[in-house]
C-alpha cells in the first residue's frame, strides 16, 4: 500500500512538470507571435493560457499575460476587451505603469471619460513629462464638450462603396473631376486571399469605382492587372497624372511592411516593382503619399530613429533615386502612432495620430509647414474625428468634399468610408409680402441694391414669400411695392459674419385705399400727451411716410364711448395733432399732414381678423354704443379699447410731383 502511494504521488509529480513545461512552451509561442506583432494570433493563445493559470500561485504570470491580451486587443480595436484584460492585470499588479496609459486611451475610445482621466492622471504621477498621456488627459476632460459642438463640416456614410460584409478604408480621389475612387478592402470574394495573423481576417486587395454620366457611381471592382494577390495590399497613393500608383504590400514571407509602385498601361496596373526607402529590409514602411509634382513620397516607419510607435517620414526624388527618409520632427510625430499621412494637391499635410489632443482612438489632424519650417498642426475635430478611429482623408481638387475611414459606430471594428462636405457660406434674406391685416401680398415686387453694385428684383411667389441671396461685407436698401399700397423699405448688412446667416425680414405694406390703423400709440390717460412707450410706433409711420415721400395723409385720432361728444372731439383733435407735432419735429413737412379728432363718431367696423381674435364679434358688427351696451362688462372694455385709436390715411399721392 504505501509503495502504491508513492507511485500516485511520483505521477503526480511528473504530470505537474509536464503541464509546467506545456505551459512554458504556450507562452513562448504566444509571446513569439506578440513581439512580431500578429496580434489575433497571440491573443487566442493569451486567452487559452490565462484560464490554465493560478490566480493565486501564478499572479505574476497572470498579470503579464493580461496586460499582453489587453495590448493585442486594443491593437485590434477591440477596446471593451482590451479595458477587460487591463483591469485584470491591474487586479494583479503588473508592474509597468504603462499598462495605466494605454487603458486610459481604451476607456477614451469608449467614451468612458472619467475612469480614463484618472488612468492617465495615476500614469502623469510617474511621467509628468509624458506629452501622450498630457494629451490624453486634455482629450478625456474636453472631448465630451467637443462632440456636442461639431464644426461645420457635413459628414455621411458612403454606402455606395461600403459591403456589408469585410472593412474598406484609404479612398483616393482620382482626376481634376475627383469622379473616380480607389481605397483598399478585405470584402468578401471568390478568390482565396490569407487570413491576416495580425487582425485574423482577410487580406486587403485594392478596389476601383468611376462616376457615369448621370453623375452615380458604377459598382465597385477590383483594380485591373498584376497589383491585387494573397497578401496583404493597403494603403494607396497615385501622382496627379493617376498613372502611377504607389500602395503598402504585406507579403507572407515578410516580416515588414513595404511600399510598392505600379504603372498604368491602358486599364490595367503593372507588375509591382519594391521601393527602397532603407537599406534595412526589416524596418517597415507602409502607407504613402506622394505630392503633387512627385518629388516627394511622405510614408510611415517603424524606423528605431523615430519618436513613437510608427511616425511619419518623407523622402524626396532626385538623380533618379529616393533620398534618405527624413523624419517630419516632433511637431507632427509623438510617442503614440501617427499614420496614414496624405499630402494634398496644396501642399497641405494630413494623418492620423493617437499621440495629440484628440476625441480618442485616431483623429485625423492637418498640418501647415511655414516658411521657417515650423508646422501647426490642427485637429479635424468632430464631425469628421469621432472617439473611434478616423483615418485616410482625401479631398477633391477643389477641396469642397472628400471621403475618409473610420470604425465609429462598428460593433465589429470593421472600417467604412464617409463622405464629408464643407458647405459654402450662405447669406440670404427672406420673408413674406403682408397687408396691415396680415394678408399674405402675392406678386409683389421687391427690389435690393448693394453698395457693392448688386441690383437686384424679385417678385413674391403666391403665397408671398421671397428669398434672396446675399454677399458678404455688404450693405443693402431694400424696397417692396405692389399696386394699392404703399411702400415699405429694409436696410440691413452683412459685415463681421464667421458663419452663414439667413435674414428674416417680412414687409408690412399699408392700403392706400382705406384707413391704416397705428400700433403702439398711447397717451396718457384723459389727455392728449404721448407717451414714451409710443416711440416705437411713430418712428414706423416716420418711415412709411420717408418710404413714400409723395403722399399725403390724414392722422385722424378716435375715441371710445365714455364721455360727451364735444369733450371727445377736442381730445381726440388735440391727440391728432400732437402725432402731427411728432412727425414735424422728425422731419416730416407739415404741409403732407393734416390732423382730424373724430371723437366716437367713427366706431370701428369688425374685420376677420378682429373676428377671429375675439370670439363674441363677427365679421361686419359695427361697434357702436348700441352694440356694446348688449355685451358684459368684460366686452365692453375690449371694444372700448378696438374704438380707442389712431389711424392715418393716404389722401393724396402727388406731393411735389408737379
Amino acid at each position: 500500500m504505501k509503495k502504491y502511494s508513492s507511485y500516485i504521488l511520483f505521477l503526480c509529480l511528473i504530470l505537474l512538470a509536464l503541464v509546467g513545461c506545456s505551459t512554458a512552451a504556450r507562452l513562448k509561442k504566444a509571446d513569439k507571435l506578440y513581439e512580431n506583432g500578429e496580434y489575433y494570433a497571440a491573443s487566442e493563445k493569451y486567452k487559452k493560457l490565462q484560464n490554465k493559470l493560478s490566480s493565486k500561485k501564478q499572479k505574476k504570470l497572470k498579470a503579464s499575460v493580461n496586460f499582453k491580451m489587453g495590448e493585442c486587443y486594443r491593437n485590434l480595436n477591440n477596446h471593451p476587451r482590451a479595458i477587460r484584460a487591463y483591469n485584470s492585470a491591474i487586479r494583479y499588479k503588473y508592474p509597468d505603469s504603462i499598462m495605466y496609459l494605454n487603458i486610459a486611451k481604451s476607456l477614451l475610445v469608449t467614451q468612458k471619460y472619467k475612469e480614463s482621466q484618472k488612468h492617465f492622471e495615476t500614469y502623469l504621477k510617474s511621467y509628468p513629462n509624458d506629452y501622450e498621456a498630457q494629451c490624453g488627459l486634455y482629450s478625456a476632460k474636453k472631448a465630451q464638450i467637443q462632440l456636442r459642438n461639431p464644426n461645420r463640416y457635413k459628414v455621411s456614410e458612403a454606402k455606395e462603396f461600403n459591403s456589408k460584409k469585410g472593412s474598406n478604408f484609404c479612398p483616393i480621389l482620382i482626376g481634376e473631376e475627383s469622379n473616380s475612387i480607389m481605397f483598399s478592402s478585405n470584402r468578401p470574394t471568390k478568390n482565396i486571399r490569407s487570413i491576416n495573423p495580425i487582425t485574423g481576417v482577410q487580406n486587403n486587395n485594392i478596389y476601383f469605382s468611376k462616376q457615369n454620366k448621370s453623375g452615380k457611381w458604377d459598382d465597385v471592382s477590383p483594380i485591373e492587372g498584376s497589383v491585387n494577390t494573397t497578401a496583404d495590399e493597403g494603403a494607396i497613393s497615385l501622382t496627379s497624372d493617376g498613372k502611377t500608383m504607389y500602395f503598402t504590400r504585406c507579403e507572407d514571407d515578410f516580416e515588414a511592411a513595404q511600399i510598392w509602385k505600379s504603372e498604368r498601361s491602358g486599364g490595367e496596373w503593372s507588375e509591382p516593382v519594391l521601393i527602397t526607402l532603407f537599406p534595412d529590409s526589416s524596418i517597415s514602411c507602409a502607407h504613402p503619399s506622394i505630392s503633387f509634382d512627385g518629388s516627394q513620397l511622405y510614408f510611415v516607419s517603424d524606423a528605431q530613429d523615430g519618436y513613437g510607435q510608427k511616425d511619419i517620414y518623407v523622402s524626396t526624388f532626385a538623380e533618379g533615386k529616393w533620398g534618405i527618409p527624413q523624419n517630419l520632427g516632433s511637431q507632427i510625430n509623438t510617442s503614440g502612432n501617427e499614420m496614414f499621412p496624405y499630402i494634398r494637391h496644396d501642399g497641405v499635410l494630413f494623418f492620423s495620430s493617437n499621440g495629440h489632443t484628440g476625441l480618442g482612438g485616431l483623429d485625423i489632424y492637418m498640418a501647415e509647414k511655414d516658411s521657417t519650417g515650423n508646422w501647426t498642426v490642427t485637429n479635424m475635430m468632430a464631425p469628421i474625428n469621432s472617439p473611434n478611429d478616423d483615418f485616410g482623408i482625401t479631398f477633391s481638387r477643389n477641396n469642397d468634399f472628400g471621403y475618409f475611414s473610420s470604425n465609429r459606430n462598428q460593433k465589429k471594428f470593421i472600417d467604412k468610408l464617409y463622405k464629408f462636405e464643407y458647405p459654402p457660406f450662405v447669406y440670404a434674406i427672406e420673408g413674406h409680402a403682408v397687408d396691415q391685416d396680415g394678408n399674405l401680398l402675392g406678386e409683389t415686387i421687391i427690389r435690393l441694391v448693394g453698395d457693392n453694385g448688386d441690383i437686384v428684383k424679385v417678385r413674391t411667389k403666391k403665397d408671398g414669400s421671397y428669398r434672396i441671396n446675399l454677399n458678404l461685407n455688404t450693405k443693402y436698401v431694400m424696397m417692396a411695392s405692389h399696386k394699392g399700397y404703399l411702400n415699405a423699405s429694409h436696410i440691413l448688412n452683412t459685415f463681421d459674419l464667421n458663419d452663414s446667416k439667413i435674414f428674416k425680414n417680412d414687409f408690412m405694406l399699408s392700403s392706400i385705399s382705406k384707413p391704416v390703423k397705428m400700433d403702439n400709440i398711447f397717451y396718457e390717460f384723459g389727455k392728449w400727451t404721448l407717451t414714451e412707450n409710443s416711440e416705437a410706433g411713430l418712428n414706423a409711420l416716420v418711415k412709411i411716410l420717408n418710404d413714400n415721400p409723395n403722399i399725403v395723409i390724414e392722422l385722424s385720432a378716435h375715441t371710445d364711448m365714455v364721455g360727451n361728444e364735444r369733450t371727445n372731439l377736442e381730445l381726440s383733435q388735440k391727440r391728432a395733432q400732437s402725432v402731427v407735432n411728432y412727425l414735424i419735429k422728425a422731419g416730416i413737412d407739415k404741409e403732407r399732414l393734416q390732423p382730424k379728432g373724430y371723437g366716437k363718431s367713427q366706431p370701428v367696423v369688425v374685420s376677420a381678423e378682429l373676428a377671429k381674435k375675439y370670439k363674441f364679434l363677427k365679421e361686419g358688427d359695427v361697434l357702436s354704443p348700441e352694440f356694446i351696451v348688449n355685451l358684459t362688462d368684460e366686452q365692453q372694455e375690449i371694444c372700448n379699447q378696438i374704438n380707442r385709436r389712431t389711424e392715418f390715411k393716404v389722401i393724396k399721392t402727388t406731393y411735389k410731383l408737379y
